[in-house]
């Protein structure tokens, strides 16, 4: 495996790479950091050189980790069981037209509103841009025409996320990024991280976390490890359970990507990954920043680490 990976970094094959942790069996078995221009969400920050102490955004990730902060509150009993309605939790708003829709419409991304992240992050026009753009987040997202029906069909979302994470927000009496700080990160050690804020004083549940790599590797090793104690393990097999089949291949649980191997995935835009592979032991951890350009530089190490023969390779 190493000499796979530093094969593919030698060869410039992952020339955007920010940072990459391999786990095996819980143990750091590969760690390599890389340099480029980055940014926090569209805030540029010039040339950075990584280390293991940078953190870094996770884009589209933080909906991954969102999820398993779902299933704490759950457990405590602050928030509804997927199966409740939805809209009942945004009374205030008054939408109607929408009592079809439940929670776990939500976390599987199927809530059938019109919504459109194929834009470039920095376009206004884009979903989430816009969310972010109006006067109240969860309004805008309520308040989307709806264009089929709910449950059917797997259509990317952020707003969906941001229902989410309010939900949480209500049922806690606290901020999303402070509950997960207390009943995530703290039980699992980690001390440096950092969930930006709308110009509303809302978490970004969408897309504003920032981790080190290493912590990134360790919230997947705590799903790999069926949540010990901190994440219900009931909730850990309910997230990963397949609900809706993509049109790409594979399937998708409770914001988390799932393919037939038993293999579970957070993806954020730019190249951030966390791979959990249950056959093997493996977590993997990726960030790069090919922003709104794709995942290039991280699925060419992510072939490397995952190609037959990684577990020997490892062990070495």
């Amino acid at each position: 495996m190493v000499e796979r990976v530093d094969a593919v970094l030698d060869r410039g094959e992952a020339p955007h790479l920010h940072g990459l942790v391999v786990l095996r069996g819980g143990q750091v078995m590969l760690e390599r950091y890389g340099a480029g221009e980055d940014h926090a969400l569209n805030v540029p920050l010039g040339h950075v050189t990584f280390d293991r102490d940078t953190l870094h955004d996770l884009r589209s990730v933080s909906k991954s980790v969102v999820g398993l902060v779902y299933g704490i509150a759950l457990a405590e009993g602050l928030v509804p069981e997927p199966g409740e309605p939805l809209v009942r939790q945004f009374p205030e708003y008054g939408v109607t037209g929408r009592d079809h829709l439940t929670v776990e419409h939500a976390l599987t991304m199927t809530l059938g509103i019109e919504w459109d992240e194929q834009l470039p992050y920095t376009d206004p026009a884009n979903s989430e841009v816009a969310m972010e753009l109006a006067p109240d987040r969860h309004r805008y997202v309520l308040e989307r025409p709806v264009v089929e029906e709910a449950g059917k069909r797997w259509h990317y979302c952020g707003g969906a996320a941001a229902l989410i994470g309010e939900i949480i927000t209500r049922g806690a009496g606290r901020s999303l990024a402070e509950y997960a700080a207390v009943r995530l990160f703290e039980p699992l050690g980690v001390t440096a991280y950092d969930w930006s804020m709308g110009d509303d004083g809302v978490t970004r549940a969408a897309s504003g976390l920032r981790l080190r790599p290493v912590d990134l590797a360790a919230v997947g090793q705590l799903v790999l490890d069926g949540g010990r104690g901190i994440v219900p393990g009931a909730w850990i097999a309910d997230m990963l359970r397949p609900r809706v089949v993509l049109e790409g291949g594979g399937w998708y649980g409770y914001q988390w990507y799932l393919s037939g191997d038993g293999r579970a995935e957070g993806i954020g835009n730019g190249g951030q990954r966390l791979v959990v592979v249950p056959s093997e032991g493996l977590v993997v951890a990726v960030t790069a920043g090919e922003y709104d350009r794709g995942l290039g530089s991280s699925q060419a190490v992510l072939d490397a680490v995952l190609s037959e023969g990684g577990e020997g390779d490892a062990a070495r």
